[in-house]
């Protein structure tokens, strides 16, 4: 059931306003201190709960019908990912080409930083004014302020992944002095997200999201610590984390509170289905939310479709457009006709059937624009009512125990755990074949190679949650597959790797750079080593 929804909360530009309030306050908002805004429970509640609507959040649920999400940016740097209107979408055409610098994507790049930024000032706000808060326990304090501690890592673990080193501001802005922050250890900056999570950890209700009104549960923080750790273990710290990583799996796993979505009998009853059209369910660990009347996520839908959908006169939408279709040279990770993900109306959508006129048409989506996200796609709103109040999916059970199988076996070796996780995933999508056999397949690899089919495995799986860019990062290796051996990938150095569109990667294309603006105005910032 829908709880509550965020994106209605106002929050002042360097600190955190008051709810709504008396028109004939003596004192006015710009002119109120930090402490002020602070000075009941309402606004420590209302700080909190415009970290929802801001910053990295946001990224996973702005997209309109042209652009995706922003979080899709790391797709097309990979390759990947095709945009039908990327000729109007220059990001998208510049990652491609692996020509983007930091004045020809400057608005793109502006608009993640200030995002971030902006949510990390308030971020700082509630940290330093909630233990202060009247009226709230202490229990709703440290709620509270395990939340916005949950946010601050979370904003930063995006931008560190984004840009590399980065300024590492801790304290809101009160006055002009500091003004200009010179970049921060990349290695420091993780130091402090793991320092930020591992507080908020316990403060946090032991609750499954979809059980907790939709807010930051200990197990959502626990998963993100997983990420964490394991992303700290790759490039460019090498940390070997893998132990701590596995133990935050772990606690997620072993609290009981989160499963995943079981098949139906049918394939319109498959968990990828399930996915598709419920939001309250124990697989998901963190969803951005959205109601009819408060906030919608047409763009989800309308990029469910290709462009000419829209010409058919049956939806609800003047326009559509396939912004974020995975290319051949990814969707041959997928074996077709043993993954039941890759199959028609799962997660993609290589034809769409529709009705108009008394007739039944099926179209035929062309090769160079298919296949299309299925999983984004919404019928009744398509139809009827042109508003989509589907939930966008971050963090679901699934990569969790994609995340244990891998640290598990990085740190342990191939155990029948690990084997186990990985098998969990598998094996859902897998239907026609036995457990058994896939566990039988997996156990006798080397470290190595189980570790590589555990890449594999979040390619097909975690391909809306955007992970690709990330995994690319954190290994320096870029999957390779081929038209005659579907269903496999190799890994090789991803510094020399041609993408699909005939370029190729040099060092510095993984991290995108400061952006031109930026520079200009911070003089104590620094571009990034090949920009």
């Amino acid at each position: 059931m829908k709880k509550i929804l965020f994106g209605f909360i106002a929050i002042g530009l360097l600190v955190v306003s008051s709810s709504c309030e008396s028109f004939l306050d003596e004192t006015p908002k710009s002119d109120m201190s930090a402490e002020q805004n602070f000075s009941s429970a309402a606004h420590a509640q209302n700080a909190v709960n415009g970290l929802y609507r801001k910053g990295v959040p946001m990224f996973y649920a702005d997209g309109g019908v042209y652009m995706p999400q922003r979080a899709t940016h790391g797709g097309f740097l990979s390759g990947f990912f095709d945009n039908e209107y990327k000729g109007q979408e220059v990001i998208c055409d510049y990652s491609q080409k692996l020509s983007i610098t930091s004045g020809n994507i400057s608005i793109q790049l502006d608009g993640v930083w200030d995002e971030a930024y902006g949510a990390i000032s308030r971020a700082n706000s509630a940290i330093k004014y909630i233990p202060a808060t009247p009226d709230l326990t202490d229990a709703e304090k440290n709620t509270l302020a395990g939340e916005a501690k949950f946010f601050r890592a979370f904003n930063y673990f995006y931008l560190v992944r984004y840009f590399g080193d980065v300024p590492l501001i801790l304290e809101p802005y009160e006055s002009l002095s500091d003004m200009y922050v010179a970049r921060t250890a990349t290695a420091q900056v993780y130091d402090q997200i793991v320092k930020d999570l591992v507080e908020a950890i316990p403060a946090l209700p032991a609750e499954a999201f979809c059980n907790n009104a939709h807010r930051i549960s200990r197990y959502t923080a626990q998963t993100v610590l997983a990420h964490v750790y394991l992303q700290m273990s790759g490039y460019p710290l090498q940390a070997n984390n893998y132990a701590a990583a596995a133990s935050a799996a772990r606690d997620v796993i072993n609290s009981g509170k989160h499963r995943l979505i079981s098949n139906g009998d049918t394939p319109e009853t498959s968990a990828y289905n399930v996915i598709r059209t419920v939001d309250d369910d124990p697989e998901y660990i963190y969803n951005i939310e959205f109601v009819t009347g408060i906030s919608t996520n047409n763009g989800r839908l309308q990029t469910s479709l290709p462009n000419i959908a829209s010409t058919w006169s049956v939806y609800k939408y003047s326009i559509t457009n396939n912004a974020y279709r995975p290319v051949k040279e990814y969707m041959n990770v997928y074996d077709k006709d043993k993954d039941l993900r890759a199959q028609q109306d799962q997660f993609f959508s290589y034809s769409i059937t529709y009705e108009k006129g008394g007739e039944t048409i099926t179209y035929e989506i062309p090769d160079d624009k298919s296949p299309a996200p299925h999983l984004w796609y919404e019928e009744n709103a398509a139809l009827n009512t042109g508003n989509c109040d589907k939930d966008f999916t971050i963090y679901r059970y699934a990569e969790v125990l994609l995340i244990a199988a891998e640290a598990i076996a990085q740190s342990e070796g191939v155990t029948a755990e690990a084997v186990r996780y990985l098998t969990d995933v598998r094996a859902r999508a897998y239907t026609t074949t036995p457990r058994a056999e896939i566990e039988a397949s997996l156990s006798g690899l080397s470290k190595d190679a189980f570790v590589q089919e555990v890449w594999t495995e979040r390619m097909r799986e975690l391909v809306f949650e955007f992970r690709i860019w990330d995994d690319i990062q954190r290994t320096r290796l870029y999957p390779v597959t081929s038209d005659a051996a579907t269903g496999k990938a190799t890994f090789v150095n991803v510094v020399g790797a041609v993408n699909p569109w005939g370029q190729t990667f040099k060092e510095s294309h993984l991290l995108w750079p400061i952006s031109a603006n930026e520079l200009q105005r911070n003089p104590s910032m620094e571009q990034n080593s090949g920009y």
